[in-house]
């Protein structure tokens, strides 16, 4: 059952399974911590996350996506935001957004000795896919939501 009034959101409940990913990718992810803020409120367009990167995390794979629009906004910490253009040091208050459809591989690395809090905004259109530059990973949405990971020749994890 959905939440029906205002929530603190350092206190919602991280999620149960750290990373959808397979092994051995599952693993790089180690020190993040996501807790899924608009599933607190039962919301179905777009998801909202106050993620946490421990030293040495990362918040994903670096990647795009084929449809889904994401966006980033640093609460505290330090991270280091890597795209196909290279690396900037982030602080907070700053943001970046990620056009769907923009194969342009990114993600945040915390390197340095102090959490990292972010909220993270995505859609939740139908039929993403997702692609990972640095590694032999693909993700596609299939018709019944779940996400479904490959090799980038097409055989499953």
């Amino acid at each position: 059952m959905a939440k029906q009034g205002p929530v603190v959101a350092s206190e919602v409940p991280p999620r149960a399974k750290a990373s959808n990913y397979p092994q051995p990718f599952a693993s790089r992810v180690a020190g993040r911590r996501k807790q899924a803020l608009g599933d607190v409120f039962g919301l179905k367009s777009f998801g909202v996350n106050r993620t946490t990167l421990k030293p040495g995390a990362m918040s994903a794979l670096r990647h795009w996506h084929g449809v889904q629009d994401e966006f980033v906004y640093i609460l505290a910490g330090r991270p280091v935001l890597v795209t196909d253009a290279g690396e900037t040091e982030l602080q907070p208050g700053m943001c970046m957004g990620f056009k769907g459809g923009e194969p342009d591989g990114h993600h945040l690395v915390n390197r340095s000795q102090e959490d990292v809090v972010y909220l993270e905004v995505g859609d939740r259109l139908p039929g993403d896919s997702g692609e990972y530059p640095d590694d032999d990973l693909r993700v596609a949405m299939g018709p019944d939501g779940k996400w479904r990971f490959t090799h980038k020749d097409g055989t499953p994890y």
